[in-house]
């Protein structure tokens, strides 16, 4: 099996991984947020990933399980994707638990990517162009800010912007600026596990991290 990250990068994103917990609980404790007791669990959201260093973060965490876990894993993700892509195909987004999902908690948690660790509290990030663009959170979130009566600009917010600027870099150093030869990432979980590790022919040079 062939994983892409140096040891270096794999400790970068882990760093950039914990300063997103960081801002995250920061601002979850402004606003006494949490998920304990909640009825929906945020893992059947429809989310896609756009980046191969995540996608190779990910199935460091898939190959350190062991071979009976690993595939029962990749039974789920390709169950995933069969019902998933029925429901795109009659116009539906879908809802389905997260292959990762397993008895109501994420089989690899310290491998999770960074929208299953920043959705849920409001934030904001600015755009390349300029735009700023602003997230209310998750139901429990938005409720949270209408009974504490917040204005709009009281809304505490987990800035983005800076933490994603971190991942674009450590994904051109992957790739070793050559982000050009292979295509974009547009991908679910699923189908991260069901592909294996990407397969980055082209960034083979790239230099060695200590």
């Amino acid at each position: 099996m062939l994983l892409n990250l140096t040891p270096g990068l794999t400790e970068e994103l882990g760093i950039l991984y914990e300063d997103m917990e960081k801002a995250y609980d920061a601002v979850a404790e402004v606003l006494g947020h949490g998920c304990d007791g909640c009825p929906d669990n945020c893992c059947d959201s429809y989310f896609l990933h756009h980046t191969y260093i995540e996608w190779a973060y990910l199935w460091e965490g898939v190959a350190a399980l062991p071979d009976k876990d690993r595939e029962a894993l990749l039974s789920r993700a390709k169950a995933y994707e069969l019902e998933a892509q029925k429901l795109i195909g009659r116009g539906e987004r879908p809802r389905i638990m997260c292959p990762v999902n397993q008895d109501g908690r994420c089989s690899l948690y310290k491998h999770r990517l960074m929208v299953c660790r920043t959705h849920g509290v409001p934030a904001s990030m600015t755009r390349p162009d300029g735009q700023q663009l602003r997230f209310p959170g998750c139901f429990r979130c938005q409720d949270l800010v209408e009974g504490q009566g917040l204005a709009e600009n009281e809304i505490p917010l987990m800035e983005r912007t800076d933490l994603l600027k971190r991942l674009v870099l450590l994904e051109h150093e992957l790739l070793s600026g050559k982000r050009h030869l292979v295509p974009k990432v547009k991908r679910t979980i699923a189908s991260m596990l069901i592909s294996g590790p990407p397969d980055l022919p082209h960034c083979s040079d790239r230099p060695t991290r200590p």
